[in-house]
């Protein structure tokens, strides 16, 4: 894995420091000996990755918003037969569009492929449909600008919000789709699934995606610990609503549940036949903490 470079000074504001820290963070690999030190991670250049698929209603405002903490908004527009990439623009965003429709998978991808081509230091992704709170961002980036994290999740489970409805068919979908994430590895988390992250340009360059749909989420998280990246999680608010963006819940739990499986057994039996830390049982290069809440 390459060496994590110190951030760069930007124009955002500066971080607010966060009054705990996280708790129970492992270290196995020697490259979290080397993260940058707070002084070097002061005012870095945040953008934000906004995957959609016709958000027109939601994206102008989520745009306009999420500029106020960023220092820039890219959209990525997933084929949308609506105005979503006219509002994007019009809003400030620079803007992706796939003309036609790829999947989740693919248009987070498009979001990193797209902050690689600039100066980023720290990509923060959201979803284009008004469930992420963009407030949340600055809690979000700060274990990253700290030096304690590579990747931060916000779970829609811990610590959960007044203002986070979550229904619970979808509860239960997430834990048990975060179990089988989480089953044998030293690295537990709450919310596997959670759209809303923070991620260290180290794990742009080092981690490609390949599943085009939802189990994107989930094959972030394996690739990334196997690597020995620093995962957080920090509680956020998530508001679903009439015109959250929804899948067929059970279509969408069972199609998420075997990208799981497929991704934990291939890092069981990579080709070469070894067995590897990412894998169900493993015990490889893992590092977690959580922040603010215990589980």
């Amino acid at each position: 894995m390459a060496r994590i470079r110190a951030l760069r000074l930007g124009p955002i504001e500066a971080i607010e420091e966060s009054t705990t820290q996280p708790r129970d963070q492992v270290s196995s690999s020697p490259e979290r000996s080397r993260l940058p030190s707070q002084a070097q991670l002061v005012r870095p250049r945040i953008t934000a990755g906004i995957p959609c698929y016709n958000e027109e209603r939601f994206i102008g405002n989520l745009v306009l918003q999420t500029r106020r903490l960023v220092d820039q908004v890219i959209v990525v527009d997933d084929g949308s037969q609506d105005g979503t990439s006219l509002a994007a623009k019009a809003a400030g965003a620079l803007v992706v569009d796939h003309g036609s429709n790829k999947g989740y998978g693919e248009a987070i991808s498009s979001c990193f492929q797209a902050a690689r081509k600039t100066d980023t230091d720290i990509l923060v992704t959201l979803d284009g449909d008004n469930q992420h709170t963009p407030d949340d961002i600055t809690a979000l980036i700060s274990p990253i600008v700290r030096g304690e994290a590579d990747i931060v999740i916000g779970s829609r489970l811990l610590k959960q919000s007044p203002q986070t409805n979550i229904r619970r068919y979808r509860r239960l979908g997430i834990k048990v789709i975060t179990w089988l994430c989480n089953v044998g590895s030293p690295v537990k988390v709450t919310d596997s699934q959670s759209g809303f992250r923070a991620y260290r340009r180290s794990v742009l360059e080092s981690v490609n995606l390949t599943d085009r749909q939802m189990g994107a989420s989930v094959e972030m998280l394996i690739k990334a610990r196997k690597k020995g990246f620093i995962i957080c999680e920090v509680p956020i608010t998530c508001r679903y609503h009439s015109e959250s963006s929804e899948q067929n819940p059970v279509s969408h739990g069972l199609g998420v549940v075997l990208a799981v499986i497929m991704f934990r057994l291939r890092n069981m039996w990579p080709a070469n036949g070894a067995s590897t830390g990412g894998g169900i049982g493993g015990n490889g290069q893992d590092a977690v903490s959580q922040q603010s809440a215990s589980r």
